[in-house]
């Protein structure tokens, strides 16, 4: 697995907005100006330099505030404690024991948010449950270099031979998924399913020319998968059309569209072999998708 590299990115994170907050319980709902005001003795203001300094470092923190809220989902109640562990942390972001501490918190972080809930995850409902306790052990034993119990190419191997062996068992079960709607969607009415496999329902009938494969042609759309998840769609976009050759895609659409009069809206409903087969497409494309497809044909574009 190579999840673990995904570490790296979190260390580019500034010092400043990583240093360790404390878990104290204060009043929830507070006034944001009430949270972030301080009981400090002011500064005194001498001279213009004095001034000039104050308002630079006051400006420099515009925004701050919303961006921590943001990206650390630290409320406005916390920013006491934050501003506590500021003040602890300038000057020693170079000393080795903050620079571990800092390592620390962000991978910390990153564990608990992103790699153990991916693991367990990924192995949920195989009969092989992740347990959260010895995973997090035996992260922690790697770091280490302890090979007590085991060493790194073994622990490489066991994960990549399982990692395989479950995706391949989820595929299969999602490709016979995908296949048993097409035989059930074939049934419904209005649908009509050509020798290739690919279905189809018309919505409008166009009363336009068809286009050939060498055409190019001009369309509305909007993708998704059979539970609904919308991956694409041109509506959202300005303009709501888009324009490429009737043979530079998927070979669904292209079935359809040469089959299609301008002026067409119709509903396809295309199997994987006739898409993206057994490739992953996106993050929301599984391998062996069907693919189901709102498409409207608004015109064939002349060169």
């Amino acid at each position: 697995m190579k999840k673990i590299a995904l570490l790296a990115l979190a260390l580019v994170v500034s010092a400043a907005f990583m240093t360790a907050s404390a878990d104290k319980k204060k009043s929830k709902k507070k006034d944001k100006a009430a949270a972030v005001a301080t009981v400090e003795t002011p500064v005194p203001i001498l001279s213009s330099g004095d001034t000039l300094s104050y308002a630079l470092g006051y400006a420099a923190a515009d925004g701050l505030l919303e961006y921590i809220e943001r990206q650390f989902q630290v409320g406005a109640d916390q920013i006491g404690t934050f501003t506590e562990v500021f003040k602890e942390t300038l000057g020693k972001s170079n000393e080795p024991s903050f620079k571990a501490r800092q390592a620390a918190l962000t991978i910390a972080s990153l564990f608990e948010q992103r790699i153990l809930p991916e693991v367990t995850e990924t192995f949920a409902g195989t009969g092989d449950s992740i347990n959260a306790n010895i995973f997090t052990q035996a992260f922690l034993a790697a770091v280490k270099k302890d090979t007590t119990v085991m060493n790194m190419p073994a622990a490489t191997d066991i994960s990549k031979a399982r990692s395989k062996a479950v995706k391949e068992q989820k595929d299969e079960a999602y490709r016979i998924h995908n296949l048993q709607w097409l035989v059930n969607n074939r049934e419904q009415e209005g649908v009509v399913t050509t020798e290739s496999g690919l279905q189809y329902k018309v919505i409008t009938k166009g009363t336009g020319p068809v286009p050939t494969e060498s055409d190019k042609v001009t369309v509305k759309y909007e993708g998704r998968l059979i539970d609904g998840t919308v991956f694409d769609s041109s509506y959202k976009r300005d303009p709501q059309t888009t324009t490429f050759r009737v043979n530079q895609v998927i070979r669904g659409w292209t079935e359809a569209l040469t089959m299609m009069p301008v002026g067409s809206k119709w509903e396809l409903y295309i199997p994987q072999e006739l898409a993206y087969g057994s490739r992953q497409t996106g993050k929301e494309i599984k391998p062996y998708s069907t693919l189901i497809f709102v498409v409207e044909l608004v015109d064939i574009v002349k060169d």
